[in-house]
């Protein structure tokens, strides 16, 4: 139920200062500053103005106007990031279908965390657990600062893979041998770099501040679905089923990236030589 409550004595008083200035005051009974129908009222007296200057001000409305500017800049924002994305990996791998793999992959690590995300804080499940109230809303900066730190660290974790069965593959030439061997060398890396920034995430859940719990919360979410599910799960079976398709790529673009391409330097033969093992007998000091 709202209301606009226009004081006539209040207009004729402003209406007798110089520049004929109008006021309006406007009553909302509580429904939340994130609620619906908080958002159809400051869209509808911004519709319907009258003949004089007005303007809509206070909490749900700068809230609608923060989500308008998102909305506005974010397909310029997604766009950016996945075509960056796809070029650095495409010149780290020579492959067409490994970036759009790797942004396919991270889709849906963020997709279970914001879901996870609803499901506790909107919706209000385990509000007695964590200690907080639900509101039916999540606030409105979450969502941005969940999706840019999300998709950093999975990024950086797709990189720790991605470059370790390169090599390999590099090595052997065979994709199964390539992936398993990739997933050996930097598993653990990942585990253990995941589980420590969990436990810096963890630590801005336990705060009492709506905000800053749920922002800490899903970011946990994001980083144990992303080094588990996605990276050592999904990842590594992709990469096998898809066999040598991992390292397609047209003609035009292997050339590009055999000239161009983000490419470890080979190792010499005289330093392989030196760091090949020797036998026995020559780590013997001579007599």
């Amino acid at each position: 139920m709202s209301s606009i409550w226009l004081s006539p004595a209040l207009l004729k008083w402003y209406d007798s200062l110089q520049g004929g200035h109008h006021a309006a005051c406007c009553r909302r009974d509580a429904d939340g500053r994130g609620g619906r129908g908080t958002a159809r009222l400051v869209a509808s007296l911004r519709e319907h103005r009258p003949g004089f200057r007005t303007w809509v001000t206070g909490q749900a409305a700068f809230l609608t106007d923060f989500k308008a500017q998102i909305a506005q800049r974010l397909p310029w924002a997604l766009t950016l990031i996945a075509t960056a994305t796809f070029a650095l990996l495409f010149l780290m791998t020579g492959s067409v279908l490994i970036p759009v793999k790797a942004l396919v992959m991270n889709v849906i690590s963020l997709g279970a965390t914001f879901g996870a995300l609803v499901w506790i804080f909107q919706d209000g499940h385990l509000a007695s657990l964590l200690g907080f109230t639900a509101i039916g809303a999540i606030e409105a900066w979450v969502p941005v600062i969940v999706f840019t730190f999300a998709f950093g660290l999975s990024m950086d974790y797709e990189v720790f893979l991605l470059s370790r069965i390169k090599e390999a593959y590099d090595e052997c030439g065979d994709t199964n041998r390539a992936v398993a061997d990739g997933l050996q060398r930097s598993g653990r890396i990942i585990t253990c770099a995941a589980f420590l920034i969990m436990i810096v995430f963890l630590g801005f859940a336990a705060g009492q501040t709506l905000g800053i719990k749920e922002m800490g919360l899903a970011l946990a979410i994001a980083v144990a679905v992303d080094a588990t599910l996605v990276r050592c799960v999904l990842v590594p079976a992709t990469m096998t089923l898809l066999g040598w398709a991992n390292w397609w790529a047209p003609g035009p673009l292997r050339r590009w990236h055999g000239r161009f391409g983000l490419q470890e330097a080979p190792v010499r033969p005289d330093r392989a030589a030196d760091t090949e093992p020797r036998d026995e007998e020559d780590l013997l000091p001579a007599v």
